[in-house]
């Protein structure tokens, strides 16, 4: 190998990787969501609200008029499955299902159960990027898939500053990013869907009071973008609400991402 490109290859590794972006919150505003909703797929289009509640013999798909909070259809699953992650992709509602390892396909408009199919792993998050469906498996691996061929197309490991992320949960794609919830932390990380890396990290600690919390009340989980507004909503399992929030850089300063 030519010493030149030797010398190259040595500055490159000899440079810092880039920082990874930190943020706190702004809560712009909140919405009462019924407590018994373990949250583990949040949606938002065309004014309604689609969530995805988990818990073997509780699990079920809702969806809600998103300014009334009324809730239009609730579609009960098997009990012996516990869902996760759900998208709206095309013409159907898609919907993980955890151990079971099964990914249901529901009717848009009347939420009927029209087939499902086998996951190669575990299914925890899942939202899609226009073109296919993205899942994380609990692990610090997300996977694209081809819904029509029900193939993994490829996947990407996730890292933050070269040390993996695991248990990679609920997922949104926003602005050509991957948000996702990190089970049992009181954070969201924005990833690079080509290289895997973390390239923000969202600071939610304190989201919901102390004084809201009951037995029962669990872990941050659930991100939604609202496609009308451009704004982001973010919940928890078992949480009385859902909060509208911008993001503040660590100089104090509104970000610009989806502050409207």
């Amino acid at each position: 190998m030519p010493r030149y490109i030797v010398l190259i290859l040595l500055i490159l590794l000899a440079l810092p990787a880039a920082a990874v972006e930190q943020y706190s919150y702004r809560v712009l505003e909140s919405r009462p969501q019924d407590r018994n909703n373990f949250v583990q797929g949040l949606e938002i289009r065309a004014g309604k609200l689609y969530v995805s509640s988990g818990n073997y013999g509780q699990s079920r798909l809702m969806r809600y008029d998103f300014a009334t909070g009324e809730v239009e259809k609730s579609q009960n699953l098997n009990p012996r499955l516990f869902a996760e992650g759900l998208t709206l992709f095309g013409e159907h509602i898609y919907q993980l299902t955890w151990r079971e390892r099964m990914m249901l396909v529901f009717d848009r408009d009347s939420m009927q159960p029209i087939e499902w199919f086998p996951l190669s792993g575990e299914g925890w998050g899942l939202t899609n990027d226009g073109k296919q469906l993205i899942y994380s498996d609990g692990s610090e691996r997300i996977h694209f898939m081809d819904a029509k061929a029900r193939t993994v197309t490829r996947s990407i490991t996730v890292t933050e500053n070269g040390r993996p992320v695991r248990k990679l949960n609920e997922l949104e794609w926003i602005d050509g990013k991957l948000w996702a919830n990190i089970w049992q932390q009181d954070r969201i990380v924005i990833i690079d869907p080509d290289s895997g890396e973390v390239s923000a990290n969202i600071d939610l600690r304190d989201l919901l009071p102390t004084s809201e919390r009951r037995a029962g009340t669990d872990v941050l989980n659930g991100i939604a973008l609202d496609p009308a507004d451009g704004s982001i909503w973010v919940t928890g399992k078992r949480w009385p609400w859902l909060y509208r929030i911008e993001l503040i850089r660590k100089d104090g300063q509104t970000s610009g991402v989806h502050s409207r």
